[in-house]
């Protein structure tokens, strides 16, 4: 432990600031994580929404120095990159011509 002033002060203000990153990390991986099991489950309208919100999580963790702004566009890009994956794989609903004519 720190035995000047400064020094002591630098240790609590490191540790509130880690615990502010810690949680906004958090924030992150939970809105990804609700990203991934929406998309898989094949929900496009509640995964939009998810995404929506973990892109916002991400913008505010960059706003507040938590991410890096490059690292922020990276993790946008995958989880985008998510969704169209899983929107491919999703059964189509049918209503097409053929579901038309029939």
């Amino acid at each position: 432990m720190p035995r000047i002033k400064s020094a002591i002060k630098r240790v609590e203000v490191a540790e509130r600031n880690r615990r502010r990153n810690r949680m906004w990390k958090s924030f992150i991986r939970n809105a990804r994580n609700k990203v991934e099991e929406t998309a898989k489950a094949g929900k496009n309208q509640d995964a939009s929404n998810a995404l929506k919100d973990a892109y916002s999580k991400i913008d505010r963790a960059v706003s507040k120095g938590v991410l890096h702004r490059n690292t922020a566009a990276r993790r946008k890009s995958r989880l985008a990159a998510i969704i169209v994956k899983y929107a491919s794989l999703a059964p189509k609903s049918g209503r097409g011509r053929k579901a038309a004519a029939s």
